[in-house]
């Protein structure tokens, strides 16, 4: 069995006006390992800082079971916003700033790099995403997986979009950060590779550019592990969501590196087509229409839902995930993402601070109450899935 691993990347805010505050210097400062045991949480692996001041990241230790990761996805959100709230803070799962925000960027030779280089993009970058790692073989497997991954990965971000607002105002996007990260000169989506080589020429000679050391692509070997790193997601409001997608990218991993060791081709759709795939998943989340992962014609993002859990059922049978998989499927389907939850805390409240409160009792699961004129809300974070509730696919 494959081992999976994520790293969650949050925003810092203020619990009472809903801005971004600059504290994760003094978040990592007051982090201690040694100390979570007595905190009752489960260890995890680190903490880090990320380009800006107001973000955070927590990454987990390799997990063999979805319950495990899960388990640590929730006591590591725990853990980090246990820490903010000692620094003046809290901890939420944005992929944006509801709110308009100067970020502060965290200072070190690698972020200085990037803010010479990059200028505003990399000065406006205060965007929170998502990135899961499962464990490969070798480059050669890993690559083999890339290439057959590629079609699939958009799908990923209609399942995660969690960022309709930017600098306070709604983008018209579900996923606006995929947007905002669109603009690093190597991010999106590859075409096919082939082979490890060639993945690694490529590698070298954007090095050699001068203009990036690391590329963003959508998908990518990972530089300091034995994984397949997907880096499409943006955080999820949810942390079943962020589950979801986790037991999804391992197995389409798994699925992948069936298909190349069975000797089936990857699908060499270019990447200027998987690119609108994107653009339409970034626009609709789960809302609206989106591109066929095989088709690559418009369809309905249910159809395309379906497709995904189709393509990956069998992985997920021999994991013992494709039953949890699917209710998480339908949930969304259902309820919507955290694009569809922030528009409608919008709706109801009509002002982003309570966006950012409803969103950060979301994050921890916490109950929400908050008075806005003469009306006072009160509101359980994230609705129990019905076993019932399982997509049609899991009968077939």
């Amino acid at each position: 069995m494959r081992t999976f691993g994520v790293e969650e990347e949050f925003l810092i805010v203020d619990p009472d006006s809903g801005y971004p505050l600059p504290l994760a210097g003094e978040v990592l400062r007051l982090h201690d390992p040694g100390r979570q045991a007595v905190n009752h949480l489960a260890p995890f692996q680190m903490l880090a800082a990320e380009l800006q001041q107001e973000q955070l990241e927590v990454i987990t230790r390799p997990h063999g079971s979805l319950r495990g990761l899960t388990a640590e996805i929730r006591a590591g959100r725990a853990y980090a916003d246990s820490l903010a709230r000692r620094a003046g803070g809290r901890v939420a799962a944005l992929a944006t700033s509801p709110l308009p925000a100067v970020p502060h960027a965290t200072r070190n030779a690698r972020y200085d790099a990037l803010m010479e280089m990059y200028a505003l993009t990399a000065r406006e970058q205060l965007t929170c995403g998502y990135h899961v790692h499962v464990s490969v073989d070798s480059d050669e497997e890993g690559v083999a997986v890339l290439d057959r991954i590629r079609s699939w990965l958009p799908s990923l971000i209609a399942l995660s979009s969690n960022s309709p607002f930017w600098n306070g105002t709604d983008s018209g996007y579900a996923s606006f950060r995929t947007q905002a990260w669109n603009r690093w000169s190597t991010a999106g989506p590859t075409e096919v590779f082939g082979s490890a080589q060639a993945y690694h020429s490529l590698v070298e000679g954007l090095s050699g550019t001068g203009v990036v050391t690391s590329p963003d692509f959508d998908a990518r070997l990972s530089i300091r592990h034995p994984t397949v790193e997907v880096r499409v997601a943006d955080v999820c409001l949810d942390a079943r969501d962020s589950a979801l997608i986790a037991a999804l990218v391992r197995a389409l991993v798994e699925t992948a590196a069936r298909e190349w060791e069975a000797g089936e081709s990857p699908d060499m759709v270019p990447a200027t087509i998987l690119r609108q795939g994107a653009w339409l998943a970034s626009r609709w989340g789960a809302d609206g229409g989106l591109l066929h992962p095989v088709t690559h014609r418009p369809d309905t993002a249910r159809n395309v839902f379906d497709a995904l859990y189709g393509h990956v059922r069998k992985a997920l049978d021999d994991t013992g995930d494709s039953t949890e998989v699917a209710r998480s499927l339908q949930r969304i389907i259902d309820h919507g993402t955290g694009a569809t939850r922030q528009r409608q805390a919008f709706d109801r409240n009509g002002g982003l601070a309570e966006v950012v409160a409803h969103a950060t009792a979301l994050t921890h699961q916490e109950p929400l109450g908050y008075s806005l004129s003469a009306n006072r809300l009160l509101e359980r974070g994230g609705e129990s899935a019905s076993p019932s509730t399982v997509l049609a696919a899991t009968s077939g």
